[in-house]
């Protein structure tokens, strides 16, 4: 059994790629491609999984949209029997700077509708790692801003933190959770 589940949030079809409301998604699909691990659809899931060439890691993104993701994240929990403070979500996040990466343990929704879900599902104890989207500024642009595309100079800021991600996976796997904090929130 995998020691950590890595799943990220996003909505289903190509025309909510890149946008920043499937970072979560996105990076999953990246790392996935990059290290040769396939994501096979599992319908009985609601989702994509995967398990890492050193099995350490399902890797995964509910095949739902945001606002359903408790159902698919409760469902891969239970088949895998996988504890729930081994759950690592990947997801977008408003209320931090573009390309700011915070780890957070358990906690509320923050208005977050996947998250929502999610702990109506299941509950709250697992491990978030925040990914900074920035604020339009105004709450009645919010919808439009999580669900439009990034800008040249954002992508360039989201690819250094696609690296700083990439570099506290491992402690990720080993559950050095305060070390993999220090890593994020310092550097």
């Amino acid at each position: 059994m995998p020691n950590i589940s890595i799943i990220g949030l996003g909505n289903p079809g190509q025309k909510y790629t890149e946008t920043r409301h499937n970072i979560g998604k996105d990076w999953v699909i990246s790392y996935c491609k990059e290290h040769n691990i396939d994501l096979k659809i599992k319908n009985k899931l609601d989702a994509s999984v995967a398990i890492s060439g050193d099995e350490k890691i399902l890797w995964g993104h509910p095949n739902l949209y945001v606002n359903e993701s408790g159902q698919s994240i409760n469902k891969i929990i239970k088949n895998t029997n996988q504890e729930l403070m081994n759950t690592v979500i990947l997801h977008d996040d408003l209320d931090l700077p573009i390309g700011t990466l915070k780890l957070k343990i358990e906690g509320g929704h923050g208005g977050h509708n996947g998250l929502k879900s999610i702990i109506g599902s299941v509950g709250s104890g697992f491990l978030r790692i925040r990914i900074g989207i920035g604020h339009p500024g105004q709450k009645e642009d919010v919808t439009s801003w999580v669900l439009g595309k990034f800008k040249p100079q954002e992508k360039k800021l989201l690819a250094d933190s696609y690296i700083a991600f990439l570099s506290v996976i491992e402690m990720l796997t080993e559950k050095q959770i305060e070390r993999v904090q220090l890593q994020l929130h310092t550097g």
